[in-house]
């Protein structure tokens, strides 16, 4: 007898998924330890929203993509071809445009942005953006010296623009043509007939930018505030990496700040399992207090509402100051049905034809 106890043999369902923003979730080493616990190991490949919608699904058991757009075009697909689906949103995460201090506060100067406050005579970390008036300011591409950024210290002699991911893949690019496009339109999700007309006069806007892969990485580097004024993420993004931060050094990163825009913008990511054995996934998803979680300290805002105050009651314990956006007083910029969202891309950027 060697004296070692031995186990019985736990099997291990595989599962293979396709994702995009949500890739950080399935690859953090908490949440693979968790899975493992439940019998899953999970294998993903990372694309853009729109990749995901648009490509293959053979061989996947799932898909994450981070909208609804997306998300409903597989609905679509999957029930016109008698497939099966099921969906659901275990979290979500609003668009925001990250930038630095010297731009937010150059934005402020303009009437542009507004601080929220903050305590304890902190700087702030959020502003609120007025899209209308921001879209107005840089229609004539105006750089940020023109703009005044000199004043506070870093002048930058770039065109003023929200970079995004490309939109032909993207749903967080996706997400924010939509925002773009809703303030452009009197705070209207443009319907099929206005498309033309709307995506015209926000062409010129969405085209000045370069789009990038890897834009997190970016701005959270030493070059972010010279390459990435204003990069498009999500908000889970930017407070894992204050967490981060703050577990490394014991205070918060005051440099980076958020711009959330006056007509907020959810992400709304949908879990769509392709076959039953990836039900099971699914439920973990929206029921495993672990997983749950760990989707809180990951940055997301778990679902459904009552769930609400996880995510502030999480970041005060670990000194982070929690965004204070008035969300539910304010119109919400709603994203397009995703074939209007689809001739609005076909508008403003060719990109590959979504499969019949």
């Amino acid at each position: 007898m060697s004296g070692k106890l031995l186990l019985p043999f736990q099997q291990v369902t595989t599962l293979h998924g396709r994702l995009a923003s949500i890739g950080d979730f399935f690859e953090d080493p908490q949440v693979v330890r968790i899975l493992r616990k439940h019998g899953l190991r999970v294998e993903v490949s990372l694309a853009g929203s729109r990749q995901v919608a648009t490509g293959s699904l053979e061989g996947l058991d799932f898909v994450f993509p981070s909208g609804k757009p997306a998300s409903d075009l597989i609905w679509d697909l999957r029930h016109r071809q008698g497939l099966y689906e099921n969906s659901s949103q275990p979290f979500e995460s609003p668009l925001v445009l990250a930038s630095f201090r010297e731009y937010a506060e150059t934005l402020v100067d303009q009437g542009i942005a507004v601080p929220q406050p903050a305590a304890d005579g902190q700087p702030p970390l959020y502003y609120t953006l007025d899209m209308t008036k921001f879209l107005k300011r840089t229609a004539d591409s105006p750089s940020w010296d023109d703009l005044g950024v000199a004043r506070h210290g870093l002048p930058n002699g770039n065109a003023v623009v929200a970079q995004t991911s490309d939109i032909c893949d993207s749903n967080s690019a996706d997400s924010y043509l939509s925002l773009v496009a809703f303030a452009a339109n009197d705070n209207r999700p443009p319907t099929e007939d206005e498309v033309p007309d709307v995506a015209r006069r926000i062409k010129g806007l969405l085209l000045q930018q370069s789009p990038s892969d890897d834009l997190y990485s970016s701005y959270t580097s030493a070059h972010g505030p010279s390459t990435d004024p204003i990069a498009v993420l999500y908000e889970h993004q930017y407070l894992a990496y204050q967490a981060g931060y703050q577990a490394a050094r014991g205070e918060v990163d005051t440099e980076r700040v958020l711009l959330y825009p006056k007509s907020p913008s959810r992400s709304q990511p949908h879990f769509i399992a392709l076959d039953r054995k990836a039900d099971r996934l699914g439920t973990l998803l929206g029921k495993d207090p672990e997983l749950r979680r760990r989707a809180t300290e990951l940055g997301y805002q778990i679902l459904p509402d009552d769930n609400s105050q996880a995510l502030d009651r999480y970041l005060d314990s670990r000194h982070i100051p929690p965004p204070n956006t008035p969300v539910n007083d304010l119109t919400e910029a709603k994203m397009p049905p995703w074939d209007v969202l689809e001739d609005m891309i076909a508008a403003v950027k060719p990109c590959p034809a979504v499969p019949d």
